[in-house]
């Protein structure tokens, strides 16, 4: 709802009560807090076409008026949930430092939330300061669009503003800076969202916010007579896509807790996530996730567990056999989809021939577990160098790059380029191209380690420079 009349075009949009019409079960009206000091670090001018928006004609005032000072937009909604965390139960969850500001929908005829983190205090903050550090909303924006250019369904930072509040965390010596973000994603509707509705035994609730998911998120649905189970088996679909997403382009999500899962499948809320440096599948992004709950190789198996703890809260509405019958497409699901980016990544866009597909998948996961080569510059490397001659001899393959000088003597190597060549030897010269466009598409050079993501804080916390994180983004999106 607007207030006065403006001439910003971000307060311009037409925002829809969608969840607002839910009612006051769902969320609580909440007011957003007041900064002494607004610095617009990252506007996410990529976005704006899909609000139907000329990025030119939207000025940074206009950001810092509509997502830093929260003006002429009333209600903001913090969104009322409980989640499992850490496979432990906790009822004491909800917006705690964020709110729904609006939802919009796009050209594309979508519905899409614009979400704070950092907007100060609710009734859910638990005693915290609703804050965000200014290094936290950083990661999340790189976050966004590093899994977006790696073809992630993920949320993406509108954006990212100073707000000169002086914060203290636990493990910082120091007081560090403060930021509020706003997020765009499909819904902030999470399985903890419905969690905490059977908790309250409320199924009259629970079947509403599901008729509400459905009508605005799975529309096709509507009409269909057991929209309620499909709408449960489509749910898992779209997760075990999601898991096969972060599992091809090496991501680590670190916290999911069904708090962070969103019931339309998408990746948000990113917290103290990281990229696998090297294969190892045990790596763990969150130094508090002492028993590697969430390390990289669990992930797939966490998602379906989520997805299985959510049939308590909508057994009240959908048969469990039908839920049951859903999950259990979980796996083939996942493989199927994860195979298929794997291939991608070696620039294969289809299954290759009965056996070759599990052929080259083995070796190449064999000879990045066995050596210590930097996953993410292995795929850069093959996209980079990639040449006709590799279908005219494997001795041409990886020839000039770092793991050839190094590796290329190895079994686990010379494994690999052999059936690599193979494959690339019983396809037509003129597929050639289409391998190598394939190959830079799925695998960017440039990846936002860990050590790369703190080089570009230093330069921001020591020198105030911004240069290194503008410029990093303009590598991220090549």
């Amino acid at each position: 709802m607007q207030t006065a009349e403006t001439t910003n075009p971000l307060l311009n949009l037409d925002y829809e009560p969608a969840f607002e019409s839910l009612g006051s079960d769902y969320f609580d009206e909440v007011a957003a807090e007041e900064f002494s000091l607004h610095k617009l670090r990252f506007r996410n001018n990529a976005l704006l076409p899909l609000l139907g928006l000329n990025p030119q004609e939207v000025t940074d005032e206009d950001f810092i008026q509509a997502f830093g000072k929260f003006e002429q937009r009333k209600p903001v909604l913090a969104m009322r949930y409980h989640g499992y965390q850490f496979g432990e139960y906790n009822p004491r969850l909800g917006d705690g430092r964020g709110f729904l500001y609006g939802q919009v929908r796009g050209i594309d005829g979508e519905l899409y939330d614009f979400g704070t983190k950092g907007s100060g205090r609710t009734p859910y903050s638990r005693g915290g300061d609703g804050m965000l550090t200014l290094k936290g909303g950083m990661r999340e924006v790189l976050a966004g669009e590093m899994l977006h250019r790696m073809g992630v369904r993920t949320s993406r930072c509108m954006s990212l503003i100073e707000t000169g509040v002086q914060l203290w965390r636990g493990d910082e010596p120091s007081p560090t800076r403060s930021s509020v973000m706003v997020r765009v994603n499909r819904s902030h509707i999470r399985f903890g969202t419905f969690e905490r509705l059977n908790y309250l035994k409320r199924p009259d609730l629970t079947k509403k916010l599901l008729d509400h998911v459905i009508e605005v998120y799975y529309p096709h649905l509507i009409n269909e007579q057991e929209k309620y189970a499909l709408f449960y088996g489509e749910l898992v679909e779209r997760v075990a896509k999601l898991a096969a997403q972060w599992m091809a382009a090496g991501f680590c999500h670190a916290v999911l807790n069904t708090d962070n899962m969103s019931i339309t499948g998408e990746s948000f809320d990113y917290g103290p996530y990281a990229f696998i440096p090297t294969y190892d599948p045990h790596f763990t992004a969150a130094y508090f996730d002492h028993y590697s709950r969430y390390s990289y190789i669990h992930q797939p198996d966490i998602c379906m567990w989520n997805l299985e703890m959510l049939q308590e809260a909508l057994k009240a509405v959908i048969d469990k056999s039908d839920m049951d019958a859903g999950l259990i497409k979980f796996g083939k699901y996942f493989l199927g989809n994860y195979r298929l980016l794997m291939l991608k990544k070696l620039g294969f866009n289809q299954e290759l021939p009965p056996g070759e597909t599990d052929e080259i998948l083995k070796a190449t996961i064999d000879f990045l577990k066995h050596y210590p080569v930097s996953y993410h510059h292995f795929y850069a490397d093959i996209a980079a160098n990639f040449s006709h001659k590799w279908q005219d001899d494997a001795s041409y393959i990886l020839e000039g790059s770092e793991i050839k000088q190094s590796l290329g003597s190895s079994e686990l190597f010379f494994n690999w380029a052999g059936i690599y060549h193979r494959i690339l030897n019983t396809m037509a010269t003129s597929e050639m191209d289409n391998i190598a466009q394939t190959l830079k598409d799925f695998n960017p050079q440039t990846v936002i380690l860990r050590p790369v993501i703190e080089s570009v804080w230093q330069s921001i916390a020591q020198e105030d420079n911004w240069q290194p994180f503008n410029d990093l983004l303009k590598e991220i999106r090549g």
